[in-house]
């Protein structure tokens, strides 16, 4: 059975706010909220501000959050609504959103509404992805930069840019290599732990987490393999960032070994181009083309690709397409991906969820019984 050893990370999970951003706060740094892959966070990144994705962590409840938002919303953005009412973003800066879709944009304006930030934003990201659509997003995260800089004094200077943007590659290759390591006949990580040293980096500022990420990895290479999991899976759909699911998947006997999630290794985590005259432009194109969300319309056919061709080059033997009960861009996404995927050969499970980690016996039934239907 894939193990679940504690991890450098796992402590870095447990509340909102980590320690290793109290300490870059406590050095001057500014935290700003973020709450999704369409929010290009290396503009987060010029110094002294730091990125920070926005989690529940133990959310047990939205009864707050509820009086404000429809319980037909995703249990995701109530459950980050019910924290910052209860005092749990206090630390921050400021929150960036994005217009991806009804539910994020109710977040953002009861935000606003309840518990105005001193700094807020929200970006209003198109529905393609063509060149028009890169137009728009440009101008989109253009504007961005500039109330970034008016309010907090930083300087998004083509230097200042060209800067973060190294940093963020130079975090990305450092994630990359451990993600490749589970492409392995017999890997060294368990997808639970790869998946808190993800969450742990999305949260963390990167100046702090690298260095941790360095050693996990050296770690890494002194391991044995784990040499008895049933079947390799992968993880598709839309914001997953709580281990516990995934601890509970390979607690059946599975090994996740690929992920593109919302919050996934293979979601976004690419080198932003160093070699663009214009690092906006740079940073533009990879914020839109990505993600690949289910936002973008008229995209089906390459987030397919993409998905297949990951599947293949970690040799998985079944995907699960996930998604948060009453999200409606994975919800209706699934509904011609679980086909597509089937066609091409692989078997699929569709698992619809809450955010928070309920059901987890439930879940542990499900997933053995996917992998006797695959045979293993």
């Amino acid at each position: 059975m894939p193990r679940k050893t504690p991890t450098p990370f796992d402590a870095l999970l447990e509340e909102p706010v980590n320690s290793l951003a109290e300490q870059a706060m406590d050095e001057g740094r500014i935290a700003i909220g973020y709450t999704c892959s369409y929010v290009p966070s290396v503009l987060l990144s010029v110094p002294p501000l730091f990125p920070l994705r926005l989690r529940a962590p133990g959310a047990a409840g939205t009864e707050l959050a509820d009086i404000y938002m429809s319980n037909l919303t995703c249990s995701y953005t109530r459950s980050l609504l019910e924290f910052a009412m209860d005092y749990r973003y206090q630390a921050l800066g400021g929150f960036v959103h994005t217009a991806g879709c009804d539910h994020m944009r109710r977040l953002h304006d009861n935000l606003t509404y309840l518990m105005p930030p001193s700094f807020s934003h929200i970006l209003d990201i198109p529905h393609r992805t063509g060149e028009e659509g890169l137009a728009w997003y440009r101008q989109d995260i253009k504007a961005l930069a500039e109330k970034l800089e008016s309010h907090f004094g930083v300087s998004m200077s083509s230097d200042a840019l060209k800067a973060a943007i190294a940093d963020h590659n130079l975090l990305i290759k450092k994630i990359q290599a451990v993600s490749d390591l589970r492409k392995a006949e017999q890997p060294v990580i368990s997808g639970a732990e790869f998946h808190c040293l993800l969450m742990a980096a999305v949260t963390s500022p990167a100046h702090l987490i690298g260095p941790r990420i360095d050693t996990f990895f050296d770690h890494l290479a002194q391991r044995p393999p784990i040499e008895d999991a049933r079947a390799r899976l992968m993880i598709v759909g839309g914001q997953m960032d709580n281990p516990r699911f995934i601890e509970t998947i390979e607690s059946a006997g599975a090994l996740v070994v690929a992920d593109r999630t919302c919050t996934g290794s293979l979601f976004g985590a690419a080198p932003i181009d160093e070699t663009e005259a214009d690092p906006l432009d740079a940073i533009a194109r990879h914020g839109l083309f990505s993600p690949g969300c289910p936002r973008m319309m008229e995209d089906f056919d390459r987030r397919l690709s993409r998905i297949l061709e990951a599947a293949k080059a970690f040799r998985v033997d079944g995907i699960i397409v996930e998604f948060i009960k009453f999200c409606d861009t994975w919800g209706v996404e699934a509904a011609s991906l679980v086909p597509a995927l089937r066609d091409a050969g692989f078997r699929v499970l569709s698992l619809e969820r809450e955010y928070a980690a309920t059901g987890m016996g439930q879940l542990q039934t499900r997933i053995q019984a996917f992998l006797e239907s695959m045979g293993k």
